[in-house]
């Protein structure tokens, strides 16, 4: 239950934006069909967007046991400067040698892009690379997890419910945001993340997968394909 009442969440932060992010006609004028803006203003509009890529890759990958939704909203600065906000949340489960892990919570990533095809005032389509700070917090049980007594030399299982942990990364992204339609927008992104939060008192009970950045390592990899509108 937890994970539609997210879900419905999201969808009412949508919403809300939809309504916000509405730009006066008066700012806009129209060619071919297409909403441009002057080359003057330093608001071009915002876009919302809705991931695609990562829930399905992760769901799939991981045999239904990860569950992922997010979305993106981003504003664009004299078609050059993109500030953007992503956000989602995320619950997972694991097995593995006859412990257990399950956890949900929800992440934001905050960060600046630049679009490399600003010298064309006018176009649909931006071709965007930037950096992002991320955060996430979460609560997740781990159920018998063998630790080894360094006094006695035995190895035990413990349980260990109700844990909150919260952690920090940061990306550096590339990718690509284009139009199919007047206002439909479709895109692409490949992020490089670095854990900055790689330490616990006892390395046994962090938890395995972290929401927004993935499996926890070092490092990670993500991608991201996305479908929004373009206010």
């Amino acid at each position: 239950m937890k994970f539609e009442k997210y879900i419905l969440l999201v969808v009412a932060m949508v919403m809300s934006v939809m309504v916000y992010g509405k730009i006066p006609q008066d700012s806009l004028h129209y060619k071919d069909g297409t909403r441009v803006y002057a080359d003057t203003a330093i608001w071009q509009g915002m876009s919302l967007k809705v991931d695609l890529g990562t829930p399905i890759m992760e769901y799939i990958v991981s045999h239904q046991r990860i569950k992922t939704v997010e979305i993106a909203m981003n504003c664009r600065l004299k078609n050059r400067w993109y500030p953007t906000l992503e956000m989602g949340f995320a619950q997972a489960a694991a097995k593995a040698d006859g412990g257990s892990y399950d956890g949900n919570g929800g992440f934001i990533r905050a960060g600046l892009d630049i679009n490399g095809l600003r010298k064309n005032a006018t176009s649909r389509h931006a071709l965007l690379a930037g950096i992002r700070v991320g955060t996430a917090f979460q609560d997740y049980n781990l159920y018998n997890v063998e630790m080894n007594d360094s006094y006695w030399g035995k190895v035990s299982q413990h349980d260990f419910p109700h844990q909150f942990r919260c952690d920090v990364w940061g990306e550096v992204v590339a990718g690509v945001q284009v139009q199919v339609w007047e206002g439909i927008q479709m895109g692409w992104a490949v992020r490089l993340k670095i854990l900055f939060t790689r330490k616990s008192d006892v390395d046994n009970v962090m938890s395995y997968y972290i929401p927004g950045f993935g499996y926890r390592d070092n490092t990670n990899w993500g991608f991201n394909y996305y479908i929004g509108y373009k206010f």
